[in-house]
């Protein structure tokens, strides 16, 4: 395609969108209009009457330092309006490290919150019944070490499983071609996500097993055409691997969830979201799907980190609302709105706050929660809408060429394609092709910058100390029979959650769990 990451094409008074798909300066041709919101193939919705009924969930992604510390902004969030919380973890807790361990030094509670063991879980929900709020985990290499500390946190509070509603991100297939926070090999990988389809099918049926994730390609630098088709890509492969167990796509897939960026391009955006219900109806048809809720797209959407400036920072509140607006006008289920001082550091409270208001005033003041799909039959989004989904088409064809996402991931495809994208896209930026308020042009003196929150080292001390207690208290016998049945299972090829649950409420470490696997499925190198 041409103009990859372009606005604007110098001397040709063109004009394109983000995945360079050319914008006519009129459009009055109409296109035809797709069947209405809550039938197949949901290009207008999933539901008939969308917001209407019920509003989208409201989520503000937070964690950092101690979970004493995560749990106290959940507390305010909840007391703000927040509908569901959304977790970040650290990068220890990532990629499968305790606190202590070497390679954590410097990173401890710095990116998200930092979770050694059951009881750091409890801490970070104290106060809070798990029946009584949707979480969602952005986790993935160890995704089901932290769905176990959940399942055992709900079991002390006496909830129904039945009843526990939230999500797990648990899509490994991005952390190999964008983000990095990848274990195992992507074989044992995906075994353990359809070890928690399998376990989730059955104990907890209101969860979702998944979050199939372009947000963090987006973040990477593809665009709005690669994310969608990228992540459709990788929906396939999790479907068909669970096929291959045997599992039932009637059941399972309607527990699969999307996570979606919002970029700029108001247009654009709301045009992907629309295109992507489409595809993954037709997809999921495809491979045997007949259940409606089993062929529904359903999706969180986060605006993009990548779009916030360092510069004139109060800007960002705008590209916000932009984003914002884009999912709500293109039917997200879930929401999570950045802070306007992420470019510099962690969310202030005063940040969050904003962001948690801007998603407040949309619902409540904007009127765009009052009809299913607003734009639909406007020319120009029900175009872009059928071009954006045949550019996404071109990419998942060559992907099915490579043998699959998983193939061409280990080949180099997506991650190529996403660089590429980002190279252009930088490239338009410092030719000035592409305009970025207060970097590259209306540039100002920088007066004040509004203070950044700091996490500092103590926090790793904290939580080595509370290591060592925990193992000082603990049954050493029993931890490591519980280890013991974790290595047997992964051998075996037995369901892990059973036994990685057992090994967590006997207090074994998020590390000794990801380092009893890593003896037996080993570690990823590239």
């Amino acid at each position: 395609m041409n103009q990859v990451g372009h606005s604007k094409s110098s001397g040709t008074g063109k004009v394109f969108t983000d995945s360079g798909i050319e914008v006519l300066p009129l459009y009055n041709q109409p296109s035809a209009l797709p069947p209405d919101p809550g039938t197949f193939p949901f290009t207008r919705g999933i539901h008939a009457t969308m917001y209407r009924d019920k509003l989208w969930t409201m989520r503000q992604y937070a964690g950092f330092s101690t979970a004493e510390e995560s749990n106290r902004r959940y507390r305010y969030l909840l007391s703000q309006g927040t509908t569901g919380l959304s977790v970040a973890f650290d990068l220890p807790t990532q990629i499968g490290y305790d606190s202590d361990h070497p390679m954590a030094e410097g990173e401890v509670g710095k990116v998200g919150v930092a979770i050694d063991s059951l009881d750091d879980m409890r801490r970070l929900f104290d106060g809070i019944r798990l029946d009584a709020v949707t979480t969602s985990m952005t986790i993935n290499a160890t995704a089901f070490i932290l769905l176990a500390m959940y399942i055992a946190l709900a079991r002390e509070q006496g909830c129904d499983l039945k009843r526990i509603s939230g999500t797990v991100q648990n899509d490994i297939l991005k952390e190999y071609a964008a983000r990095g926070t990848y274990i195992y090999p992507p074989q044992p990988s995906m075994r353990l996500i359809t070890d928690i389809f399998e376990y989730c099918s059955r104990e907890l049926p209101a969860w979702n097993t998944i979050s199939v994730s372009g947000y963090h390609m987006r973040e990477a630098g593809c665009t709005a055409a690669q994310e969608l088709a990228f992540t459709l890509a990788n929906g396939k492969a999790y479907l068909q691997a669970a096929i291959r167990r045997g599992l039932d796509i009637n059941v399972f897939a309607r527990r699969i969830s999307f996570f979606f960026n919002a970029h700029n391009h108001l247009f654009e955006e709301i045009a992907k979201f629309r295109a992507a219900r489409r595809m993954w109806a037709q997809l999921t048809r495809e491979l045997g799907a007949t259940d409606p809720r089993a062929q529904m797209l359903r999706f969180h959407t986060q605006t993009g980190g990548s779009t916030l400036t360092a510069q004139q920072p109060l800007n960002n509140i705008i590209r916000v609302t932009v984003q914002a607006l884009a999912a709500v006008l293109g039917g997200t289920q879930s929401l999570h709105t950045n802070g306007y001082d992420e470019a510099l550091g962690l969310p202030s409270e005063q940040a969050a706050t904003v962001a948690l208001r801007t998603q407040q005033v949309l619902a409540y003041e904007s009127g765009v929660a009052q009809t299913a799909d607003p734009l639909g039959g406007s020319y120009f989004i029900e175009r872009l809408t059928d071009e954006l989904e045949e550019a996404a088409r071109s990419y998942l064809q060559r992907i099915d060429e490579l043998g699959g996402a998983v193939h061409a991931i280990e080949q180099g495809y997506i991650q190529e394609e996403i660089a590429r994208s980002s190279y252009r896209h930088q490239q338009a930026v410092e030719q000035g092709e592409k305009i970025i308020i207060g970097v590259n042009r209306f540039q100002s003196e920088e007066q004040s910058r509004p203070p950044v929150t700091q996490i500092d080292d103590s926090i790793r001390q904290v939580q080595m100390h509370r290591l060592q207690q925990l193992r000082q208290q603990r049954n050493p016998q029993l931890v490591q029979q519980m280890l013991d049945d974790v290595r047997q299972a992964a051998r075996s090829g037995d369901n892990l959650m059973p036994p990685v649950i057992a090994a967590v409420e006997a207090m074994a470490t998020l590390g000794e769990i990801a380092d009893a696997l890593r003896s037996v499925f080993g570690e990823y190198r590239r």
